[in-house]
């Protein structure tokens, strides 16, 4: 790829795979799948959470606002990469890329603590069954999603004006898929260290607070299903846990892998995979894997297309 001018340029050139065009080609096309994917799976939930009355329970309420928030995410990631796969002109504006930032960062930590609040409501669901309706009333439920969805703004508008404060001494070539802040921190001229504690220390308490919580949550729900005698009713209580444990495990084993390892740790290209990974393939699967083992939300999905 041939690079213009940097210093008559104001935004940046995210270089990605470049040096393998039939590898860029691929991408493009796994790309649009799972993009459609996450388009049409999530816009699914939203849907038919909304429009069914079976579906208007506090599990589904914050199903519906992680639907959501992977659509924003990857909304705001996916099109410009499609854009830099196809072709040779692989840039994005300085505002683009701010953008693009904060909205990640933002979906990213929300959907850190909106999995240790569905986890919660799990918990209060197999534990607390007989309470269930009064600690999970509706209002308290939007009070915990707005609490969610703020913490998140908050947080990476404290992480994206540290970054646009970083001096960058004119260099604009990102070596990344995606504008995150350890690339950015590449192109620093200056000395990173505190920003690279910075992000450490908040990543590692938007992902280790919430995991650590959804692991106290899912103990106490072992120890529950431990005392129920009837196998039946084991099944029953987990049932309504493994779509989330799964999802959990997927969201936190990929965003653990690419934020709290060393950088001398990982191997060419392996960030960009990692990169891929947790911001096209898992928002694509969530909805599969919340569906393919709900009866409520396969039943939901047949009443809709008419065949119930």
């Amino acid at each position: 790829m041939v690079i213009p001018n940097t210093s008559s340029f104001g935004g940046f050139f995210l270089l990605g795979f470049s040096e393998q065009p039939l590898l860029e080609m691929t991408l493009f096309v796994i790309t649009v799948v799972f993009y459609l994917l996450t388009l049409l799976g999530n816009m699914a939930i939203i849907i038919l959470a909304h429009l069914d009355p079976r579906l208007h329970t506090p599990m589904y309420f914050f199903l519906t606002h992680l639907s959501l928030m992977d659509l924003c995410y990857t909304t705001s990631t996916v099109p410009q990469l499609l854009f830099n796969l196809q072709g040779p002109g692989k840039i994005i504006s300085y505002g683009g890329c701010v953008g693009q930032l904060y909205v990640s960062l933002a979906m990213g930590s929300a959907e850190c603590i909106l999995l240790a609040v569905m986890a919660v409501d799990r918990y209060m669901a197999v534990c607390r069954p007989l309470h269930y309706a009064t600690l999970m009333h509706p209002h308290i439920c939007w009070q915990l999603a707005a609490t969610t969805w703020l913490t998140g703004l908050a947080s990476s508008l404290v992480q994206t004006v540290l970054i646009t404060r970083v001096p960058l001494c004119g260099r604009n070539v990102i070596d990344h898929v995606f504008c995150e802040v350890p690339v950015l921190l590449k192109l620093a001229c200056v000395d990173t260290t505190f920003n690279q504690m910075e992000l450490f220390l908040v990543s590692a308490l938007l992902l280790l607070v919430p995991l650590t919580l959804i692991l106290i949550s899912y103990s106490c729900i072992g120890q529950a299903v431990w005392k129920i005698k009837s196998h039946e009713g084991r099944q029953k209580a987990l049932g309504t846990c493994f779509s989330h444990l799964v999802v959990v495990f997927l969201f936190y084993g990929t965003a653990m892998a690419a934020y709290l390892q060393p950088t001398a740790a990982t191997f060419q290209n392996q960030d960009k995979f990692m990169a891929l990974l947790y911001g096209i393939v898992t928002p694509a699967l969530n909805p599969f894997i919340y569906t393919l083992r709900n009866k409520d939300m396969k039943g939901a999905l047949r009443k809709m297309i008419g065949k119930d």
